[in-house]
């Protein structure tokens, strides 16, 4: 119960970001910091499809290292891709499961188990939120329903944030996200290779 009523009061703080900030990466970044919190997980990051080069491509993360982020291109049609087509995905075991584009950089970072769920903008896939655990995690409904109500408010901050900005591009709009925990050293430094561009077209 107390894990229920934790959830709640996050649902309800990124509600009151959504509706009191027209600025998205405030959103995302609390989103990301947020559930992996309250999980108690390794790390949580968001990506967005990329629809020139069908890429995922990081839009902010928590509790992941440099090295992982950087571990090569995420393709949206080898990575997890089920998540974007049909809804979440649970990878048990990510050292032997075939729909991990990077088995070996995941053991390398402690990463036992996935979840993905789509982040939908204006009723078209736009991207991945997923968290990672250190151990191996069989997620409850629970967990998937936080984490899909969270991927949601995700994406009404990001359609909010391309209507006040005259709706360009929502790749553009988010390309100075950046990990919460670089914030006080970095300050607004992106990531290298952020987004730069994207169409809202499904995934076919």
């Amino acid at each position: 119960m107390k894990k229920q009523i934790v959830n709640y009061e996050t649902l309800l703080k990124v509600t009151r970001a959504i509706s009191h900030s027209k600025d998205p990466e405030e959103v995302v970044l609390l989103t990301t910091e947020s559930i992996k919190t309250v999980l108690e997980v390794k790390g949580c990051a968001v990506f967005l499809i990329n629809r020139k080069t069908e890429e995922l491509e990081l839009a902010a993360s928590y509790g992941l290292s440099d090295e992982y982020l950087n571990k090569g291109p995420i393709s949206a049609l080898k990575s997890i891709a089920a998540s974007l087509e049909e809804g979440p995905v649970a990878i048990y075991d990510t050292s032997d499961d075939p729909r991990i584009q990077y088995p070996e950089a995941a053991q390398k970072e402690g990463i036992s188990s996935i979840l993905s769920v789509p982040i939908v903008s204006a009723g078209k896939v736009i991207g991945a939120l997923r968290i990672y655990t250190a151990e191996k995690w069989e997620f409850t409904l629970d967990d998937v329903n936080f984490v899909q109500a969270m991927a949601q408010m995700t994406g009404m901050a990001i359609e909010m944030a391309r209507q006040y900005k005259g709706r360009k591009d929502s790749i553009e709009i988010l390309k100075t996200m950046r990990d919460p925990q670089f914030i006080a050293s970095r300050r607004r430094t992106p990531y290298e290779g952020v987004p730069v561009s994207f169409s809202t077209k499904e995934l076919g």
